[in-house]
């Protein structure tokens, strides 16, 4: 008998990854020449620091530690997760019973959704925000029920009237800022308002605070500097965009013990951790020179300035985000009708430019499109001078 991957129950479940049409779409367009100017994927362009190579470089030329790695993480690297906590958030972690070291933090993320999920659980996640932050759960059989979360605020707002038409409470609840999509962040306050309401109705939260050192105002909080936290909360972090370390797959997950001992009991099923060179190497990032951080962030935000302002100039007026890799831009008014996947895909074939299609981040998505601070300075001015001619030819033939 032929089988058919459609047949399978978690298979079933999972939507159409909205991001593969476009992405078949920019392979097909390179295949016949096309310079693509890519925004699309949040990869990290800049090398990894150097210090954080050559640690790499001498610690895999011992040969014991080619071995076989702990599930949890050495815990040298736990330490320095540790320290990285004290100094940037004054928060004390205990690196035997309050961290894990993951690979990456979707790993962390959907592990820890594997770990603490029955079917039939119910999940409260934001609406736009990373598909993992939902379907993490979905595949481990939980029920998502999505809040809009454009801001903080937004979202806060619908988890307590959402709590307020229940009987029974979600048994989890998702953050993510600053938000992968919309750069938006959130202050203490909002966290301070959150725990309550865990604390209140027996929530857990799961907080994905990957794009910590990545920001232009003030500096994101954690919900771990609210006190009570650590009761109801883990909190996901990753090295991926801070040291532009996004392919060497090194996060953690920390906070509340009985939940990180849960993901560490999965993940001693599952896998022996990263690479010990690999880590060995992140701490060399936690406890190293930081001038690499501030630089990464500087770059970030030149390239945020300068594609607000370009694009501005080329009739595409956004939003100038606070924080993350990002920027959530709404349609242009005269595309709003078409919805952000045709307007990506038309984006594309017009303009050479790749962008992230809102609607891929969730229902509450469409009508924006997400723009990865991905490409350089050049690059991106090459971007807006190719919407500009875009948008200058359908004005013309409009008026034909």
């Amino acid at each position: 008998m032929i089988r058919d991957k459609d047949q399978f129950y978690r298979i079933q479940r999972l939507p159409p990854y909205v991001f593969v049409e476009v992405n078949e779409l920019k392979a097909q367009l390179r295949r016949d020449g096309m310079d693509i100017i890519d925004f699309g994927f949040g990869n990290p362009d800049m090398p990894t620091p150097r210090h954080i190579v050559d640690k790499l470089i001498e610690t895999v030329q011992k040969p014991r530690t080619t071995g076989y790695s702990a599930s949890r993480g050495i815990r040298g690297l736990r330490r320095a997760c540790s320290r990285y906590y004290k100094r940037r958030f004054g928060v004390d972690l205990d690196p035997d019973t309050e961290v894990v070291a993951t690979i990456g933090s979707k790993e962390g993320f959907a592990n820890l959704a594997q770990a603490i999920t029955a079917p039939g659980d119910v999940v409260y996640a934001p609406d736009p925000s990373y598909p993992l932050h939902a379907y993490g759960f979905v595949i481990a059989g939980a029920e998502i029920q999505p809040i809009p979360a454009i801001t903080a605020d937004e979202y806060l707002g619908g988890i307590k009237a959402a709590l307020s038409r229940t009987e029974k409470p979600p048994m989890a609840i998702v953050v993510c800022f600053p938000s992968n999509p919309t750069g938006h962040i959130a202050d203490l306050s909002f966290y301070r308002e959150i725990v309550q309401v865990a604390r209140d109705h027996d929530i857990i939260i799961l907080s994905d605070l990957a794009y910590s050192e990545i920001y232009f105002s003030s500096a994101p909080p954690s919900i771990l500097q609210v006190e009570g936290a650590k009761e109801v909360a883990v909190e996901t972090i990753s090295l991926s965009k801070t040291y532009a370390m996004a392919g060497w797959r090194m996060g953690f997950a920390v906070g509340a013990p009985y939940l990180i001992e849960a993901l560490a009991r999965v993940k001693s099923y599952l896998d022996y951790g990263a690479f010990t060179p690999i880590q060995v190497a992140a701490c060399a990032a936690l406890d190293g020179p930081q001038e690499c951080v501030l630089d990464h962030r500087m770059t970030y935000r030149t390239r945020r300035d300068v594609l607000i302002e370009s694009f501005g100039r080329a009739d595409w007026d956004i939003p100038s985000p606070d924080a993350s890799m990002f920027v959530w831009a709404p349609l242009p008014e005269r595309f709003r009708e078409m919805g952000s996947l045709q307007f990506s895909k038309l984006l594309m074939t017009k303009a050479a430019v790749a962008v992230s299609a809102g609607v891929g981040f969730g229902e509450n998505g469409e009508g924006y499109v997400r723009i990865a601070l991905v490409e350089n300075e050049q690059r991106i001015r090459q971007a807006a001078r190719n919407i500009r001619q875009f948008f200058s030819t359908l004005r013309e033939n409009a008026a034909e």
